[in-house]
């Protein structure tokens, strides 16, 4: 089964970029990536530019409506995602906990849906 893995974080809770915290962050998540290739598990993954780059888009009344910056107001923001493909919820929640924004932030486990099966 197929599970996303969004990372969301707060951005004063995060190592700050030059730092010997951040440089092991982001090591700690090559690790990561690097362990979920091995096992077979990755089918894909990127980190996002920050919420300043966001554009939000709805449509109201048949008209095309655009928003600078993420619809929701949060003090956590999504930062980045995994998908894995696991056999099932308690190895897609062993795989969050090894993400490094576990230890600050949070990983948010959603199965994708199986259009194939519905």
């Amino acid at each position: 089964m197929k599970y996303m893995l969004l990372l969301y974080s707060a951005p004063d809770k995060e190592p700050a970029y030059g730092t010997p915290e951040f440089d092991k962050m982001m090591t700690d998540f090559a690790v990561t990536s690097e362990t979920f290739e091995k096992k077979g598990i990755l089918v894909g993954g990127e980190g996002l530019q920050g919420t300043e780059t966001a554009t939000s888009l709805r449509i109201n009344a048949g008209k095309v409506e655009t928003m600078d910056g993420p619809f929701a107001e949060t003090h956590e923001h999504l930062g980045g995602f995994y998908v894995i493909d696991v056999p099932d919820l308690d190895m897609a929640l062993q795989c969050a906990a090894m993400i490094p924004v576990a230890k600050f932030g949070t990983v948010e486990v959603r199965p994708l849906l199986d259009y194939d099966q519905a």
